[in-house]
């Protein structure tokens, strides 16, 4: 049987490290840059870095096997606070705050793809360990989409109190505990692209946008609606919170209130939304016009600022995304024209300018590589108001130095 004592100990120790990071006056200084930089106004450039547990450095060094807690619970909870005491040493502007995050148990299944509309979106594998796969959407025929039923947000109470309840009890007196109920169907979940593409298959939306455009005309106002219910419901609900908003980034400006733990309800005209089209890269600007964007308006609009892009190449859809009223950043990818980008974009919106990884950390260490394609992108963003987010690392090579090294030379060259 676990020892949960020796759980809760080890909890407790980091818990103690991580409220000790979190007031930390540089935190403060930190939102200050961010909600500067997110109001349009002269700063230096903030410089981020993301990563997550799809990275091969990251599974091997967070792994279940690298955890000290046996109960599941306390497991997760012992890996995000390792993970952010980690990122504190990185030394980028990231911020660590002065609560943990309790997701909410929901009753419909999570997923980005299928799964929370009811159907079940399987895999064909390649047949080695740790290889390639390919979707197998479940909407073959358009008769399919009959399968298809609207997310509605559901707590399990009882799940989750329990759950938020056992955390109280081991770390509840060191740290505020952060209870998050916001709705599933939001971030990729919510943006359409990603969910119409794993029910659909890539190539198979892109013949019919010529082929049977009505129907995917159907099938997105039928996602676009169901997104809209599920964020309708969570806000009518009382569950939308200041920390269920996300913009790739830290989510602070002068227009929105602070992200507070626990703010108790408001509604998604207060918050920051997070919106991406990854999928329609080499679709053009105007399809993606008509068969996404124009579906994905309606719930923008419901947002009080917007961030647009993860890793899609938006050169060519710059003057197209001007349609959002209330976009506030774009993102500038590794296959983008960052200095065709930063022209079209001027001083309008923040630039969300991401340096590819590979040069940076995934491929050897190269100093000057580094500062060179730093200064590439620093001059060709020059007069607008960016932002570096180092994001997608998908390996340091068995060296995390690479991050806190690269934060430092990038910081040199920006100023």
């Amino acid at each position: 049987m676990a020892d949960l004592s020796r759980d809760v100990e080890i909890l407790r120790e980091l818990a103690r490290r991580y409220a000790e990071i979190a007031v930390r006056p540089v935190q403060e200084q930190r939102r200050e840059l961010w909600r500067r930089h997110f109001s349009l106004k002269p700063t230096r450039p903030p410089v981020l870095v993301t990563y997550g547990m799809w990275n091969v450095w990251c599974r091997e060094t967070f792994s279940d096997a690298r955890m000290e807690c046996a109960d599941p619970l306390y497991r997760e909870l012992e890996r995000w606070l390792r993970m952010e005491v980690f990122h504190d040493g990185i030394g980028d502007d990231y911020i660590c705050e002065p609560w943990v995050p309790v997701p909410a148990v929901h009753e419909t299944p999570g997923g980005i793809y299928g799964e929370a509309w009811g159907v079940d979106t399987g895999h064909i594998e390649s047949g080695t360990a740790g290889g390639a796969w390919r979707a197998k959407p479940p909407i073959v025929e358009w008769e399919d989409m009959a399968k298809l039923r609207v997310p509605h947000h559901a707590i399990d109470e009882e799940a989750t109190r329990r759950r938020l309840s056992r955390l109280h009890d081991a770390i509840g007196d060191i740290v505020e505990l952060d209870l998050q109920r916001g709705p599933i169907l939001s971030e990729f979940a919510g943006d359409i692209s990603t969910t119409v593409v794993g029910l659909r298959g890539l190539e198979q939306i892109m013949v019919d946008m010529y082929e049977s455009p009505e129907e995917l005309h159907e099938l997105l106002a039928f996602l676009r609606d169901g997104v809209l219910a599920n964020q309708r419901e969570a806000e009518e609900a009382g569950d939308i919170t200041l920390t269920v908003q996300r913009n790739q980034a830290m989510p602070y400006a002068e227009d929105l209130e602070a992200p507070t733990a626990n703010s108790g309800s408001r509604w998604r005209g207060e918050l920051s939304g997070f919106f991406a089209a990854q999928e329609y890269t080499l679709i053009s600007p105007d399809f993606h016009e008509e068969f996404l964007l124009r579906y994905q308006t309606p719930i923008m609009e419901k947002y009080g600022l917007i961030h647009y892009g993860c890793c899609e190449d938006l050169t060519r859809k710059i003057d197209m995304l001007r349609a959002i009223s209330n976009l506030r950043s774009i993102a500038v990818t590794p296959t983008a024209d960052v200095r065709a980008c930063a022209e079209q974009i001027g001083r309008d919106y923040a630039i969300s300018w991401r340096p590819n990884p590979t040069d940076a950390v995934c491929a050897g260490w190269d100093a000057e590589r580094i500062r060179r394609v730093v200064s590439e992108g620093r001059d060709a963003c020059r007069g607008g108001i960016y932002h570096i987010h180092l994001k997608d690392v998908e390996t340091v090579q068995g060296d995390p130095s690479r991050l806190k090294r690269w934060s430092e030379l990038t910081r040199s060259v920006v100023g």
